[in-house]
C-alpha cells in the first residue's frame, strides 16, 4: 500500500519552487523516494528468503506469518511515531533518526546470520513507524493551511514519489537479491536509505520552520514518567525472553504470538477507548459508529490484499512461469505491478471521479468502499485459476498474477484514498491529530489476521482458504452496501 499520515498544518516557504511548490517538497519528495525505495525492495525480497534453501529455509506458513507481522508492525508503530514527533524531538529530528536507524536495520540484515535477522527487521519496522506520521506532517507545513490551493497537488507530487521509489525497489534490490546474493540486495537497500538521509540533512533548510519545532513537549515529569513506564516494561519483557531461552522453552512463535495477538487487540482497545469517550458529543458519537463499519471492512481489504506480497509471492516462486516473451525475470519483479498500475490509474480515477461529480453521478463514500471489498474479493477469486492449474501439475502464466494484482489496484485506488478521505472527515475533535494513525491500526489488524492464520497452520494457498476469504471480502462488501442507509444516517453531515 502505498499510501502515508497526514495532518493539517498551516505555513508555506518562499524561493525557488519545485514544479510551483514550495523549494522544500523537493527535499521531502526525494527523501520519501529513497526511503520507499529501501522499504519496498527489502519487502520484496523477504518472504522468498525466507523460504529459500539459501536463504532461512523456512516453510511458507512460517515466512508468511514473519513477513505478516513485520508489515503490521510498521503500521502499528506509526502512532507512537507521530507521537514522538509531537511530544519528544520534532518532525525533522524524528525523521533524520528514523531514516538513520531504516539504514542500520538494513546493513544488519545484511549480514550472512540468521541471529541478527530479527533485528535488523525490528530496527527497519521502528524506523519506518517514526518516519512514516512525521514525513507528511513536513508536507502539510510547507503550506498556508488546508485552504491552500497547492496543498492537494503538493500531496499527490509527494505519493508519486511513494510509487517511484516503491517501483523501482524490486526491478533493483529485487534483481541483486535473487540472481546474485540475498545479502547484497539488503545491502542496497541500507544505500538507498543512505541517500535519501544524505539529501535530507542537505537540504532540510528548505523545509518550514515548523518542522524543527516540537508542538507539544513532554514536561519534566511527563518526560520522567514516560521514560519509568518504557524501561519497566522493556525490563520485564527482557526478563521473560531471556527465562525462556535459559529454560529452553524458546521458539519463534514466543515472539510472533504476542506481536500478532497485541496487534489485534490494540486496534480494539483504541477504537473503544474513543467511543466511550464522555467528552465526545452524540454526532461524534455517531460518526464513531459509523466509522467502525469502515475500520473492519478495511482490515479484511488489507488482510487480502497485504498477501500480494506474501502468499501470492511464495506461490510465484514456486508454481508460476515467470517469464515474458520467452524472458525470465525475478519472482520480486511482480511487487512493481502494484506501484506503475498506480502510477498510470490514479490519475484517470481522480478524472473519472470528477466528471461524475459534476453531473451529480459521483458514487457516495460507501459505495466506493463496498467496490474496493468486492474488488479485492473478485481478486481472490481470479486467484484460484493458477491455483488450479498448478495443481494439476502444471505452472501458471505470469500474466494470471499480473491479472490478480490490477484488481486488487482498481480496489485499492477505490477503497484507500477514500478511507483516508473519511477518517479526517469523521474524527471527533479531540482525536484529529490521532484518528490516521487509528485508519492505519485497520492494516495492522489485517496483516496480523494473516499472520495469526499462519501461525495455526493454515495454507492460505490452499483453494478453499483463498476462496473463503473471497467470499468473505464480497460479503463484506455487499453488506455494506445493503445497510448504506443505516450507515449513511451514523455518518450525519459526511458524505
Amino acid at each position: 500500500m502505498a499510501s502515508s499520515l497526514t495532518k493539517e498544518a498551516a505555513g508555506s516557504t518562499g524561493g525557488k519552487t519545485f514544479f510551483g511548490h514550495p523549494r522544500g517538497l523537493a527535499t521531502l519528495f526525494l527523501t520519501e523516494m529513497w526511503e520507499r525505495f529501501s522499504y519496498y525492495g527489502m519487502r520484496a525480497l523477504l518472504p522468498l528468503y525466507l523460504i529459500a534453501p539459501n536463504g532461512l529455509h523456512m516453510n511458507p506458513a512460517t515466512a508468511t506469518a514473519i513477513y505478516s507481522v513485520y508489515l503490521s508492525l510498521v503500521y502499528l508503530l506509526a502512532m507512537p511515531g507521530g507521537w514522538f514527533g509531537d511530544r519528544v524531538w520534532g518532525p525533522r529530528k524524528t525523521v533524520a533518526v528514523a531514516g538513520g536507524v531504516i539504514m542500520v536495520g538494513h546493513l544488519v540484515l545484511a549480514l550472512p546470520s540468521e541471529g541478527t535477522f530479527f533485528l535488523g527487521l525490528g530496527l527497519v519496522a521502528i524506523g519506518s513507524g517514526l518516519l512514516k506520521s512525521n514525513i507528511s506532517t513536513m508536507v502539510g507545513h510547507l503550506y498556508d493551511g488546508p485552504d491552500d490551493p497547492r496543498r492537494d497537488g503538493g500531496f499527490t507530487i509527494f505519493y508519486m514519489g511513494i510509487n517511484v521509489g516503491a517501483f523501482v525497489a524490486p526491478l533493483v534490490i529485487g534483481t541483486v537479491g535473487e540472481n546474485v546474493n540475498w545479502h547484497l540486495g539488503f545491502a542496497l537497500a541500507a544505500v538507498g536509505m543512505g541517500l535519501g538521509v544524505a539529501q535530507f540533512l542537505l537540504g532540510s533548510r528548505h523545509l518550514d520552520e515548523r518542522s524543527f519545532v516540537t508542538p507539544k513537549p513532554l514536561s519534566a515529569a511527563e518526560r520522567a514518567s514516560t521514560l519509568k513506564k518504557s524501561m519497566t516494561w522493556l525490563i520485564i519483557a527482557a526478563v521473560f525472553y531471556a527465562v525462556t531461552v535459559v529454560t529452553g522453552v524458546y521458539t519463534l512463535n514466543w515472539l510472533l504470538v504476542p506481536i500478532t495477538l497485541a496487534g489485534l487487540v490494540i486496534p480494539v482497545m483504541v477504537l473503544v477507548r474513543i467511543k466511550r469517550d464522555k467528552e465526545l458529543s452524540d454526532v461524534e458519537q455517531s460518526k464513531m459508529s459509523g466509522y467502525i463499519w469502515f475500520f473492519v471492512a478495511a482490515a479484511l481489504f488489507w488482510m487480502i490484499y497485504d498477501q500480494g506480497g506474501s502468499t501470492m509471492a511464495i506461490f510465484a516462486e514456486s508454481s508460476a512461469k515467470n517469464t515474458v516473451f520467452g524472458w525470465d525475470f525475478p519472482v520480486s519483479w511482480y511487487q512493481s505491478v502494484n506501484p506503475v498500475l498506480i502510477m498510470a490509474l490514479a490519475p484517470v480515477f481522480a478524472a473519472f471521479w470528477l466528471a461524475l461529480n459534476r453531473r451529480g453521478k459521483e458514487p457516495s463514500t460507501i459505495v466506493k468502499f463496498s467496490s474496493g471489498l468486492v474488488l479485492v474479493g473478485a481478486s481472490f477469486f481470479l486467484f484460484l485459476a493458477p491455483l488450479t492449474i498448478a495443481g494439476d501439475g502444471h505452472k501458471a502464466a505470469a500474466m494470471w498474477l499480473v491479472a490478480i494484482y490490477f484488481v486488487q489496484t482498481v480496489g485499492e485506488l477505490t477503497l484507500s484514498p477514500v478511507g483516508l478521505s473519511v477518517t479526517t472527515k469523521m474524527a471527533p475533535a479531540k482525536y484529529a491529530s490521532q484518528m490516521m494513525g487509528v485508519w492505519f491500526l485497520a492494516v495492522t489488524a489485517g496483516d496480523c489476521t494473516t499472520g495469526l492464520l499462519s501461525l495455526a497452520g493454515v495454507s492460505l494457498n490452499g483453494t478453499g482458504v483463498v476462496a473463503l476469504q473471497a467470499a468473505l471480502a464480497v460479503v463484506a462488501g455487499a453488506a455494506i452496501f445493503m445497510y448504506r442507509g443505516k450507515v449513511k444516517r451514523l455518518m450525519g453531515d459526511v458524505r
